[in-house]
This record gives C-alpha cells, structure tokens and sequence, in this order.
C-alpha cells in the first residue's frame, strides 16, 4: 500500500512540473491549430500545447496500470 501511494505521489508530481515546464514554454508559440471533438471545435490552441497535454494525460492514466507480467505471488 506504501508503495502504490508513493507511485501516485511521485506521478502527480511529475507530471504536474512537465506541465508547468510546458505552459511556460509554449508563452511564445505561434502555430496554433484546433482540436475537433464529435461535434464541436475548440478555440486555437498552440500546436506545442495539444502535444504536451496528450503526453502529459498518457503519462497519468499509463502510470496507473501495474503489470504482472512474470511474477508469480505465493
């Protein structure tokens, strides 16, 4: 139980430092672009930030699953 509280700490904390490292990255971005949802669109939004999002939202819900893959438990 230690272990997977430390996990989830150390992941939202991760994550949220590339987050704050992206929004203040992206300050001077120009291309922008906007993402299509099933019926609507969102307002431009940097090209930079689209990318980032989606690695950062990866890196939560990937940090989530926990394999067992070859270890057996007795």
């Amino acid at each position: 139980m230690k272990f997977l509280l430390k996990k989830i700490s150390f992941s939202i904390l991760f994550n949220s430092s590339l987050f704050l490292l992206l929004i203040i990255g992206i300050q001077n971005s120009s291309k922008e672009s906007r993402v299509n949802l099933m019926s609507n669109q969102t307002v431009p939004l940097p090209i930079s930030f689209i990318i980032g999002t989606s690695f950062i939202s990866g890196s939560i819900v990937g940090s989530f699953f926990f394999p067992n893959f070859g270890f057996k438990h007795k």
